[in-house]
C-alpha cells in the first residue's frame, strides 16, 4: 500500500491527501490542493478507504474518525 510505509506509518503523500480531504472534497479538488496527479490521488483514496481512514459519499471523500486520529498523529509527530 503506497500510503503506508514498511514501518506501518503513513507516507507524506497520504498525510497531504488526508489533510486535503479533512473538510470533504472530490478527488479533483484533492489533486488541485496537493499538486498530485489525479491518478495518484485516486489510487491513494482507494488505499485510504481500504485502511478505514476515509469514506466516500456521492464522490465526496471525507475522513473517518480513524482518519482524523491518524492525521492528528501524523501532524503531531512532524
Amino acid at each position: 500500500m503506497p500510503c503506508i510505509d514498511s514501518s506501518g506509518e503513513m507516507t507524506e503523500m497520504a498525510v497531504q491527501i488526508l489533510a486535503a480531504m479533512a473538510e470533504g472534497a472530490v478527488l479533483n479538488e484533492v489533486a488541485e490542493k496537493t499538486g498530485l496527479p489525479l491518478y495518484r490521488v485516486r489510487s491513494a483514496a482507494r488505499d485510504l478507504a481500504e485502511a478505514g481512514l476515509v469514506e466516500s459519499s456521492n464522490e465526496t471523500f471525507a475522513l473517518t474518525e480513524n482518519g482524523r486520529a491518524a492525521l492528528a498523529k501524523a501532524r503531531n509527530s512532524a
